[in-house]
């Protein structure tokens, strides 16, 4: 059995992360060598915490070798954690640092969800600024963005930061891996705070089943624990073709989200920006999941350089009746939620319908119409959307009743136009 283990990283270059090297012995109790750039404000603290987590963790005789690079105290608890079980020594418990507070909070379920920023499980110093820029949800991935020998510490890192990272008004995610790999992976997130859980490569119902099975066992006994919301993401053709029944797997399902890359690899296709090779999986996508009742999500936009290609990518995907996209970079958040809000002259007009419709009925009118147009049912619902979407993105006053049209903010945009 190993003796040594590391974890993390110490390449020129690395910032806000720490290598740790841990050598199990039979005496000579814990011996801390520590190089740090920041050893004279806290190297003594460092020392305390390493100290303290080889007490936690059950380390009673160790050479801790430590290389730090501005790594922060929940970032070292992660690697040294990690560093310890690849030394072959199995914790009674896990090391777990103090968590702040709201960690039992469930997030709604009908939120919005147009960004969803994914950000590398391994990667520690994408974590604290990431919600800075204001996304819906970030996405703390495990999964593919996260080397098959890095999983175990990535699982360490994630679970901490969701237990010490204030991410503000953003929905804390977490894309687990396939599988048994992913069912084990539920075991370091579940408890900590997670909000949802994304499921990657799905193709049958019954994955979504187990996995929301294995979220219910590790609820606590007698405590009420938040609901953990589940999206899965269809990225092949048989899960295309089941698109409905994997969004009705589980009442807990709140989004079904498609991911191209792999949809098109797994059909023998180029992407391309057209995208007509992938339009049936997304509709399949979008129309399941609204039969469902879900929110249907559509895939990440790749080339992070072009923001008027992502501009027009989102366009359609908002005329086709997407509600979100995945984000690879921050600078695409803004993007995306100027191209998904209603523009002016949408709010206007469903403004002008809901009056129409109200002013109608509250004289008892059989009939309505706006102009020389007749206003149905279907049309008043569209409407409807379109005001509650303004209003929550703040394009609409609340009391937009009460308001002479036009009722609705001048909001500017990313290209610094008012809309």
């Amino acid at each position: 059995m190993s003796r040594v283990g590391e974890a993390g990283k110490r390449d020129a270059g690395v910032r806000s992360d720490c290598w740790i090297g841990v050598e199990l012995e039979d005496s000579g109790g814990i011996r801390i060598s520590l190089q740090s750039k920041v050893a004279d404000l806290y190297g003594r603290a460092i020392h305390a915490q390493l100290l303290e987590g080889c007490g936690a963790l059950g380390v009673e005789h160790a050479v801790v070798t430590v290389v730090d690079m501005g790594a922060l105290p929940y970032v070292l608890a992660a690697r040294l954690e990690a560093a310890v079980r690849r030394a072959g020594h199995a914790p009674a418990l896990p090391w777990l640092l103090p968590a702040r507070a709201g960690l039992d909070r469930a997030s709604e379920r009908g939120r919005l969800r147009r960004s969803r920023l994914y950000l590398p499980g391994n990667e520690p110093k994408f974590f604290p600024n990431a919600a800075l820029h204001g996304p819906d949800g970030l996405i703390l991935d495990l999964e593919d963005s996260v080397a098959p020998a890095e999983k175990d510490a990535a699982r360490a890192l994630v679970r901490n930061a969701l237990r010490a990272i204030d991410f503000q008004g953003a929905e804390r995610m977490v894309r687990i891996n396939q599988g048994v790999q992913g069912l084990a992976d539920l075991e370091w997130v579940v408890p900590h705070g997670v909000q949802l859980v994304l499921i990657p490569k799905v193709e049958d119902p019954g994955q979504v089943v187990e996995v929301d099975r294995r979220i219910a066992e590790l609820g606590r006994p007698g405590v009420s624990a938040p609901v953990v919301h589940l999206m899965p993401i269809i990225e092949s053709a048989l899960g295309a073709w089941r698109a409905y029944e994997i969004a009705k797997a589980s009442s807990n399902v709140v989004g079904l989200a498609i991911g191209l890359e792999d949809y098109t690899a797994d059909i023998g296709a180029q992407r391309t920006v057209a995208g007509a090779e992938s339009f049936w999986a997304r509709a399949q996508v979008l129309n399941g999941a609204r039969a469902a009742g879900v929110q249907p999500i559509d895939t990440v936009f790749s080339d992070v350089g072009d923001e008027e290609g992502l501009r027009q990518s989102v366009v359609e995907a908002k005329s086709l009746g997407f509600v979100g996209k995945g984000c690879i970079h921050p600078r695409q958040i803004a993007i995306v939620h100027d191209a998904f809000a209603p523009t002016g002259d949408e709010i206007e007009r469903a403004v002008r319908i809901v009056r129409a419709y109200e002013d109608a009925e509250a004289r008892g009118l059989g009939v309505v119409s706006l102009g020389t147009k007749m206003i149905d049912a279907p049309v008043v619902k569209r409407a409807l959307a379109t005001v509650d979407l303004a209003v929550r993105m703040s394009r609409l006053d609340a009391e937009w009743r009460e308001a002479p049209l036009p009722p609705f903010r001048a909001v500017r945009n990313v290209s610094g136009g008012a809309e």
